[in-house]
């Protein structure tokens, strides 16, 4: 069985190298660091899961899902991340992901999602499992802000706040240069050009008080 791991913190990588070994002795574990590195190891012979951080450096979690998914779209991937089931579970299911497990959950939680990937299933927690109900009930559609990277979501957030890109880059100690190319990326996303458009968008999506 080859398991693929890719998460930016070593000692991260580490810990789930150990638990897979826990529980699958003579599993082949591969490390990637980051989406590059992970698309390069797919693209290379068969895997049986990948387990993904959404906060990778360069393209992020989520658009290496969509990548993984579209590559090998047969390939279970397991999102495992520090970022609350809350914000951003239902959009890796959306995006394909067969699991989402935050990082807080205790080893054994993790452990029982794997093998139910592995044996066909899906895991989600119970709050994440009636999220799904209620968006079943709504309609199941990706929206465009489900395209967001994390840090995209956020500066859309902290936008739809009333915040300047100065005030911005100030608070996540960020350059403003970075904040705008964040801003330019979002804009090209959501097809929407003003700040204000922006903020109508947040707020008409629950994204933002």
């Amino acid at each position: 069985m080859r398991v693929l791991v890719a998460d930016d913190h070593p000692l991260v990588r580490r810990g789930l190298r150990g638990l897979l070994l826990d529980h699958f002795p003579a599993a082949e574990i591969v490390e990637a660091g980051d989406a590059k590195q992970a698309m390069a190891a797919v693209a290379e012979g068969s895997w049986q899961l990948a387990l993904v951080d959404i906060n990778l450096p360069g393209r992020g979690g989520l658009d290496l899902l969509r990548d993984l998914k579209r590559l090998k779209p047969e390939l279970p991937v397991l999102v495992v991340s520090a970022y609350t089931e809350e914000e951003f579970a239902l959009r890796a299911l959306k995006l394909g992901a067969a699991g989402y497990v935050s990082k807080q959950s205790a080893s054994d939680v993790l452990a029982g999602a794997v093998k139910k990937v592995l044996s066909g299933g899906r895991y989600v927690s119970a709050a994440v499992a009636e999220k799904l109900a209620q968006a079943a009930a709504e309609g199941w559609a990706l929206t465009a802000h489900d395209h967001l990277s994390p840090r995209e979501l956020q500066v859309l957030q902290m936008i739809a706040r009333g915040k300047s890109i100065k005030e911005i880059a100030a608070e996540l100690d960020l350059s403003e240069k970075t904040i705008a190319t964040y801003r330019s990326r979002i804009s090209e996303k959501l097809g929407l050009g003003s700040n204000v458009e922006l903020t109508r968008y947040a707020l008409r999506h629950g994204l933002a008080e």
